[in-house]
């Protein structure tokens, strides 16, 4: 019998503790994976799990993978449960300091780091949803890194939980925590052959009992200015400043209703999300979004009309377009296989939630995982508010998702679907 109490310190515990290490991912890294802060936890997360008794390793890439064999004697599919190491560059991620508060009563909360960041119902009602709940946020100074180290916590967790119950029914369990996922190089350099999962799951979702089959498909973009240097003393006619072309091209996107402030539900937008460079050559690095891969194409349409028009105002500058597709929407895949959403939402239910099928404005490891050939939706973990300082996450949630993976974990063993056609077991 699964003690609730225990399961849920457990995870909130293991939450406060990896979230004080560094692991901002560094879209300018070459390196695999983009910064130490990632190898860290990894260590730490395959020291634990072989203090389990699991089989557990990090790679040279800083994939942590372990195993966990079948405790039923059919043969049934192997599942996997992943979560990625790393934290979004979009704010600070590094001296995190994790605020536990008492049983939400509604009202702010003031972030003490940074009195000026307040959490409250005004500008986020989902917290109306948490009443009673006990809620983490960083100090204001830092984002949380919820996403994802609430799913890491919630995969670490249940695998606690399984050894501590061997009479709880699971097949073959693979946990695969992954690195760089907010840059787009989650899955880069896994081997799915030698992971050897049938199905997977990632735990990167938001509110409680959700289940994610359908994400955008996304494209990077990387918009080359180029100007002519001169010295500013005796620029006339001669200097073309790349910096303010670009800022003119930023200008016609600022308004656009394809810009994310002004877009929600299904559509897609294009966002600039960095520049670099000097007066003889800039960059501007955008994402394109859409849950229609082809919409991307009218996307880039527009980032190239606004290049046109405003060089045209800048005679001796240039302009060039590099596009790389970055990953595809999961829907098409996994409606193939529907079973995977019929199982979570049963795990759920299992569980006491109320589970509710939704997309994602976004991808995860699994948009990329299922376009390789291992069908992988996604699952809460209750993690709110990414990617910025009013980040937050409900102790009570993550428990909940701890849950849903050991009831999916018994569903497949108790009723096992089939065997992933593409990896076959010799």
């Amino acid at each position: 019998m699964l003690d609730t109490n225990d399961l849920q310190q457990g995870v909130l515990q293991r939450f406060l503790r990896y979230v004080q290490v560094d692991t901002t991912a560094d879209p300018t890294s070459s390196t695999v994976p983009s910064s130490k802060g990632q190898l860290v936890l990894g260590r730490m997360l395959q020291e634990e799990l072989q203090a389990l008794g699991l089989q557990a390793e990090q790679d040279e890439n800083g994939y942590v993978i372990a195993r966990l064999a079948s405790n039923v004697q059919e043969a049934v599919p192997t599942l996997c449960f992943c979560a990625h190491l790393d934290t979004s560059p979009d704010a600070p991620g590094a001296h995190i300091k994790p605020q536990v508060h008492p049983p939400y009563k509604g009202g702010d909360l003031v972030l003490p780091g940074e009195p000026g960041w307040v959490l409250g119902t005004s500008n986020d009602p989902d917290l109306l949803r948490q009443l009673g709940h006990t809620l983490v946020t960083s100090d204001g100074t830092t984002l949380l890194g919820a996403d994802d180290k609430a799913g890491v916590s919630e995969i670490m967790e249940a695998a606690r939980q399984l050894v501590l119950h061997p009479e709880w029914p699971h097949g073959p369990l693979i946990f695969l925590f992954t690195v760089d996922e907010e840059i787009g190089r989650g899955v880069d350099h896994l081997d799915l052959a030698s992971l050897g999962a049938d199905w997977a799951y990632t735990l990167d979702g938001e509110e409680r009992g959700d289940i994610e089959d359908e994400t955008f498909s996304a494209d990077s973009l990387t918009l080359t200015i180029h100007g002519v240097s001169a010295h500013p003393g005796f620029a006339k006619g001669r200097l073309v400043n790349a910096l303010k072309i670009a800022g003119c091209i930023l200008a016609e996107a600022a308004n656009d209703a394809a810009a994310p402030e002004h877009t929600e539900d299904r559509q897609g937008f294009l966002h600039p999300v960095s520049i670099s460079g000097q007066a003889e050559r800039c960059q501007i690095q955008w994402i394109l979004r859409d849950f229609q891969s082809s919409a991307l194409d009218d996307l880039e349409a527009k980032i190239q009309e606004w290049a046109a028009r405003v060089s045209s105002r800048f005679p001796g500058s240039r302009y060039e377009i590099q596009r790389v597709e970055q990953y595809r929407n999961m829907k098409d895949t996994l409606d193939r296989f529907p079973f995977l959403v019929d199982y979570a939402m049963a795990a759920m239910q299992d569980g006491g939630l109320a589970p509710k099928r939704r997309w994602i404005r976004g991808g995860t490891d699994g948009s990329r995982l299922t376009a390789m050939g291992l069908p992988c939706p996604n699952l809460f973990a209750g993690g709110h508010r990414f990617h910025s300082r009013l980040e937050w996450v409900s102790a009570e949630d993550m428990a909940s998702a701890v849950q849903t993976i050991l009831h999916l974990a018994r569903r497949f063993a108790l009723h096992p679907p089939p065997m992933n056609p593409h990896f076959q077991k010799s």
